[in-house]
């Protein structure tokens, strides 16, 4: 085709409203955007005059996919402000909670949101009739995802008992013994989901970009660590505004981000790029299995990263409810703050990548917060992964061309809802 109009709305099978418009004129690519439609919301206003122990409840509702994730790395800027330093007790807990919510939205994305595309079909309601056992095996993970937070937090969206400082709820013995046992009962249903991705054809589409992550050197983490690019360099959390670089593009409600290059990718694909060395055996094992190798270029392959990780948390959660039920668990107080004012920087890697929240807390109050969103620093990545895919594509019929878009956006994972933030204007005085 020579000529091509897309202006579709809205891709489906994604959180939220965004819009692919495309325009190919004698062959020359003129327009290409994924609109961001969404109205913006203002949690970092809304955060504004706080007590610092709202903070963490009010920005869990930022996601209902990603409750635990905000609510943690909120809870880590409030930390860091105030000087508060978590018992091992709360990390390993915080840990098991984090596994838990990667396990669940990485499921949903794989086996629900992707696969179908992938197996023929239009959505997960008509593969729950043409392949029945793929999803019962989904709904089985996801179950076990579900209760694993709802036992540490009281529920898995809007978790309950996280606070700063500690928990306000601890887990009984049982519990954690029953949870483990189901642990190891998944993995044969892994297991089958890894040998059906194996045998499954991604599209083949390779643009190299710049991939960054958090990065520490002792394991896999999706809690704290320092900022690190495939690009070369290594950046402390409280240096997170150099590397994001946020500015405002007339067509997204989402602002987008830059670094070293026009765009960079966050995200499964880019953890597993940066720190594949600390994989679990078992995760690099299915990581063979898969074909997936370091360094890799195919954002579409960003879903079969996602179930490498699948494969590392749950792994994971064995060995941290190990350590746990072998030290027991302790009803500890909350960990004081040393000091009520103070400014900090809250980094973790949730499903979608990397998300920063920063407070500044004056006795005991927020004055300014900052969110960024990991939605919103893929988003140039994708424009420009659409800009260079089109051209390659043109030879395609055009309900070929809209699928491989489609199928483009939705290996990112995006949730376009929470990536509509503006900052703090007190961060820019």
């Amino acid at each position: 085709m020579t000529n091509l109009q897309v202006n579709l709305h809205h891709v489906t099978r994604v959180e939220g409203h965004g819009n692919i418009v495309i325009d190919v004129k004698g062959g020359r690519l003129e327009s290409c955007r994924f609109d961001v439609v969404e109205t913006p919301r203002f949690f970092e206003a809304m955060l504004r005059g706080r007590p610092y122990q709202d903070a963490s409840h009010i920005t869990s509702r930022i996601c209902g996919i990603c409750a635990v994730g905000h609510a943690t790395t909120s809870l880590r800027a409030t930390e860091n402000a105030l000087g508060i330093v978590p018992s091992e007790q709360t990390v390993q807990l915080r840990k098991l909670n984090f596994f838990g919510e990667i396990l669940d939205s990485h499921v949903l994305h794989v086996m629900m949101l992707v696969a179908p595309d992938l197996l023929g079909v239009g959505s997960i309601i008509p593969l729950a009739r043409t392949a029945p056992a793929v999803v019962l095996r989904a709904l089985r993970m996801k179950k076990l995802a579900g209760d694993l937070c709802r036992t540490l937090c009281g529920r898995h969206t809007h978790p309950l008992s996280l606070m700063v400082g500690g928990f306000a709820q601890f887990p009984q013995l049982d519990e954690l013994t029953q949870l483990r046992v189901r642990l190891e009962a998944v993995r044969e249903d892994v297991n089958d989901t890894v040998e059906l991705l194996s045998g499954l054809t991604f599209p083949e589409f390779e643009r190299d970009t710049e991939y960054l992550a958090l990065y520490r050197p002792d394991e896999y983490t999706f809690i704290d660590g320092q900022l690190r690019s495939s690009d070369g360099g290594v950046w402390p959390a409280s240096e997170y505004r150099q590397l994001t670089n946020e500015y405002v593009v007339p067509h997204s409600s989402a602002k987008h981000t830059r670094h070293l290059r026009e765009s960079y990718m966050v995200g499964a694909l880019a953890r597993f790029n940066l720190n594949h060395s600390q994989l679990s055996p078992w995760a690099k094992e299915a990581a063979a299995t898969l074909g997936l190798k370091p360094k890799c270029t195919n954002p579409y392959l960003n879903t079969v990263a996602q179930l490498v990780e699948i494969v590392h948390v749950v792994q994971a959660s064995i060995e941290t409810l190990d350590e746990l039920l072998q030290r027991g668990i302790q009803h500890e107080a909350p960990v004081a703050p040393a000091r009520l004012s103070g400014e900090g920087v809250g980094v973790c890697e949730v499903p979608r990548g990397v998300l920063f929240h920063r407070y500044v807390i004056d006795e005991g109050r927020i004055t300014a917060a900052d969110c960024v969103i990991p939605t919103g620093q893929n988003l140039a990545n994708i424009e420009a992964d659409m800009r260079a895919l089109v051209p390659a594509i043109l030879d395609r019929p055009r309900e070929d061309v809209v699928l491989q878009l489609e199928m483009l956006v939705r290996a990112y994972d995006p949730c376009i809802s929470c990536s509509t933030h503006l900052v703090d204007v007190k961060f820019l005085e």
